[in-house]
């Protein structure tokens, strides 16, 4: 793959000499598609991906000022340059108002001409990166560093490490909360596209009715209520990443137009037959069994062989308890920051009970509770008395024999009492009925 992939400038005109001039200025730089006729320009850019279109403004069979109105509503975010022999004033207030970025009356200046060029296309450039600004803005995550020294971590490490270099697609499974996002982020800050969007998709979050007008964008018309123009999350993602999260989520028609995309790298707006390419590096994230799904019926086989070209699993929290006391203190330094004050810390006590703990909502899970001691413990250490609250038996029971039911019930049990008597532990082994060190082991224990 190229990452230096030239600008398409359409050039309309009805002299086949002025059409020349311009190729022999221009195909050094960009890529050059030539019409004679309004019809045969039409033709071009229906089938083409067209960046610029330098248009005459008088042709054999249209009036160039009604094509620039086409090519507008067709795709807003071509710039069109007016050219003529004619220097009229309000012809040129027309075009402009009309859409038109400038208005060149030959014979022009070649250098000239590739400045206004220039200008236009880093105008559309700007455009495409606020509207990709605007998306990412929507989705901010303030913690995108991942933490981990298990030896499941750094695999997953080196093997970001060497997928970022390929293009291929990626398919990330793992449990709700595991960081797959983050994974999918890194793959593209290491890889060639990264100065280039990261786009997200959220499969779960957006109604089915909805997906393709997301997805693909749709021109003015398409259906009721689409009274403008607009590009869609492949078109922003142009050149970038485009990460499409809860994968399963998609109904199998969209995944059957999916599989298209991810396959020929193309698709075309709602409401339009003009093909658009799709250059971008497609990287999806799952929580389900796809295989499951598909021996169901729910999933396309074909997709998911497409999708797992780069499978990468990311364990649950508990696999890789080692990481624990980490993600611990990296949550207490990120929100002691936010906040201006220094970091509090959790006792060696509270620390080797979190690290037992199963942590079903695994990262987020530690993220969202060290906010909560954090802003409700009044002291600078948050202990065993302040975690009581804690669900330490949230993990499922039909998942649990009967030993590991009746040890996580017990734990729970323990810190009710804990917490009833302020984290006095003598209170609460006398209220136990068992000695003070029976209870600090049964507090270290591992369930």
């Amino acid at each position: 793959m190229s990452m230096e992939k030239k600008d398409t400038i359409l050039v309309v005109d009805d002299e086949h000499g002025v059409r020349q001039s311009f190729n022999m200025v221009l195909k050094d730089e960009y890529n050059v598609l030539l019409a004679g006729t309004g019809q045969e320009a039409i033709d071009i850019f229906t089938k083409n991906p067209v960046d610029m279109i330098l248009l005459d403004i008088c042709l054999p069979d249209s009036d160039g000022l009604e094509l620039l109105e086409k090519f507008k509503e067709a795709d807003p975010n071509t710039e069109i340059i007016m050219v003529t022999a004619v220097n009229e004033v309000q012809t040129a207030v027309k075009a402009i108002k009309l859409g038109a970025y400038e208005y060149i009356i030959k014979p022009f200046i070649v250098d000239d001409i590739l400045t206004v060029i220039g200008r236009a296309l880093e105008k559309q450039s700007l455009v495409k990166e606020v509207t990709y600004l605007r998306n990412a803005l929507e989705r901010y995550h303030p913690f995108e560093k991942m933490i981990g020294k298990d030896i499941k971590m750094r695999k997953i490490f080196d093997l970001i490490s060497t997928v970022s270099q390929s293009d291929g697609t990626v398919l990330i499974h793992g449990e709700s909360g595991t960081g797959k996002e983050l994974v999918a982020r890194a793959i593209h800050n290491r890889g060639p596209r990264s100065n280039q969007p990261f786009v997200v998709i959220n499969c779960a979050a957006i109604p089915a009715t909805l997906m393709e007008s997301e997805i693909f964008g749709y021109n003015r018309g398409a259906f009721t209520g689409a009274t403008t123009t607009s590009i869609g999350k492949l078109e922003i993602a142009d050149k970038g990443t485009v990460f499409l999260d809860d994968i399963d989520s998609l109904d199998i028609n969209m995944q059957a137009k999916l599989l298209r995309i991810v396959q020929e790298k193309e698709f075309e707006r709602l409401g339009s037959t003009k093909v658009i390419k799709a250059d971008v590096r497609f990287v999806a994230a799952s929580n389900k069994d796809l295989e499951k799904l598909i021996s169901r019926g729910e999933f396309r086989e074909d997709l998911f062989y497409r999708l797992n070209v780069f499978p990468i699993k990311l364990p649950p929290l508990r696999e890789r308890r080692g990481d624990i006391p980490l993600l611990l203190n990296h949550f207490l330094e990120l929100y002691a920051k936010n906040i201006g004050k220094s970091p509090k810390k959790f006792s060696n006590e509270a620390v080797k009970v979190l690290t037992e703990y199963d942590w079903p909502g695994n990262v987020r899970e530690i993220q969202n509770i060290v906010e909560r001691f954090t802003t409700i413990t009044k002291g600078s250490v948050i202990d065993l008395k302040d975690i009581a609250t804690l669900d330490m038996g949230k993990r499922e029971k039909k998942d649990m024999t009967l030993k590991e039911a009746v040890s996580a019930f017990e734990k729970k049990f323990i810190f009710e009492i804990l917490e009833s008597v302020d984290g006095n532990r003598k209170k609460a082994a006398e209220r136990l009925g068992i000695h003070r060190n029976t209870l600090i082991t049964k507090m270290e224990k591992r369930y």
